[in-house]
């Protein structure tokens, strides 16, 4: 029985590697055939100044999606292989979430949303560069499916239940047959519109094995046009 069980899991772990190569292949296949389409066209020397600088800007674009998804690979691997530096520390939360929302204040400004902080120093013990990963991911999503003049709403709380980070917004929100998914790698609940906001599908990864590490729940309500609401609980 105990044999049956480790050579389902083997094989569950096995699927989701093939899975995962072949979304990788994929993700940056696509990207890839682009750049090379427009590189193609601007060498034939056919191209006029003006759609010189538009097919540059495409080739740029692409390349820093591309980039992204590398990233976003890399820190799973990381993650999956517990190769990630371990060493924890004490980290002011609400100090990190100050930092975050100052680096993504010109997203928020491009995007016409408000994003409000409320809190006060609170010191958790855990692994800075994960800790800050997880709740970037986390902060960038609200802000990038948000609508415009929305808002984004940081809570730091020390309940009785212990440290929660709790990030709201009022943007256009998950169908509730999809809240499972979203963890998921490379899943996108939108793919237009990820595609549009340079989403890798991968963030939501990411923050999961962080909360996994850090022993943390994740808790998510959602609506469909009526926000999202994420709640790491510590």
């Amino acid at each position: 029985m105990g044999n049956d069980l480790a050579n389902r899991v083997e094989d569950e772990i096995v699927k989701m590697r093939k899975e995962f190569s072949a979304n990788v292949s994929h993700e940056l296949k696509t990207p890839l055939t682009s750049i090379s389409g427009y590189a193609e066209i601007m060498k034939s020397g056919m191209v006029n100044r003006e759609d010189m600088i538009v097919f540059s800007e495409r080739i740029y674009k692409e390349a820093s999606r591309m980039i992204t998804l590398i990233d976003d690979i890399i820190k799973l691997s990381r993650l999956d292989e517990d190769s990630v530096e371990v060493e924890r520390e004490e980290v002011d939360l609400y100090e990190m979430c100050q930092d975050i929302v100052e680096r993504l204040a010109m997203s928020a400004e491009k995007r016409n949303v408000h994003v409000h902080l409320n809190g006060e120093p609170t010191v958790y013990y855990g692994v800075k560069q994960m800790l800050d990963e997880m709740i970037f991911n986390l902060c960038e999503n609200a802000i990038k499916y948000n609508v415009p003049d929305g808002k984004v709403m940081i809570r730091i709380e020390n309940a009785l239940e212990g440290i929660k980070v709790i990030i709201e917004d009022t943007g256009i929100g998950i169908p509730k047959d999809q809240h499972e998914r979203v963890f998921e790698r490379f899943y996108r609940v939108d793919k237009s519109h990820s595609k549009e906001t340079g989403g890798t599908g991968l963030g939501l990864s990411i923050v999961k094995h962080a909360a996994i590490f850090h022993h943390a729940q994740i808790r998510m309500e959602s609506e469909v046009g009526a926000g999202t609401k994420m709640e790491i609980v510590f």
